[in-house]
C-alpha cells in the first residue's frame, strides 16, 4: 500500500475516515443504545439474553464509564501532538470522534482536535507539496 499524498487529496482521506466513524458510531447509539436493542438485564439468571448482546453491553459500558473512550482519545492525541506520531494522531482523530458521540465528549474533543493538527499538518513543510524536477 502506497504512502496518501495530502497535498494531492488535500486531506480528503482525513474527512472522509472521519465522516465514516461518525456515521458508524451514530449508528450505534441511537440504532442500538437509544433504541434498547441490548439486553437490560444481563445477570447469571436471564438466560434468555445471548451472550454475545450482554458482552457487547459489557464493553459498551466500559468505554462510558470513568470516560475512558475521552481519556483515551486525549491520550492519543497529544501524544500524536507531542511526538509528531502520525499512527496515534489517526487512534486520536478516530476515538475522538466516537467519544463526541458516545458520551464522553469533555476529553475527546481534545484529543480529536490535537490528533487532526498533526494529520493535516505538512510533514515536512511547504517544500514537500512542491513538484520534483
Amino acid at each position: 500500500m502506497g504512502r496518501i499524498n495530502f497535498c494531492k487529496y488535500g486531506g480528503a482521506v482525513v474527512w472522509t475516515a472521519g465522516l465514516a466513524m461518525l456515521l458508524a458510531v451514530l449508528s450505534l447509539r441511537y440504532g442500538v443504545i437509544e433504541n434498547n436493542l441490548l439486553p437490560r438485564n444481563c445477570d447469571a439468571g436471564a438466560v434468555s439474553d445471548p451472550a454475545w448482546q450482554c458482552a457487547l453491553k459489557w464493553g459498551l459500558v466500559q468505554t462510558f464509564h470513568d470516560q475512558r473512550l475521552g481519556w483515551f482519545s486525549l491520550a492519543c492525541g497529544l501524544g500524536a501532538f507531542a511526538l509528531s506520531c502520525r499512527r496515534l494522531a489517526w487512534a486520536g482523530w478516530l476515538s475522538g470522534i466516537a467519544g463526541l458521540v458516545l458520551y464522553s465528549y469533555d476529553y475527546a474533543a481534545v484529543g480529536a482536535l490535537s490528533a487532526l493538527l498533526v494529520l493535516l499538518r505538512s510533514q515536512g513543510g511547504q517544500g514537500e507539496c512542491q513538484t520534483r524536477q
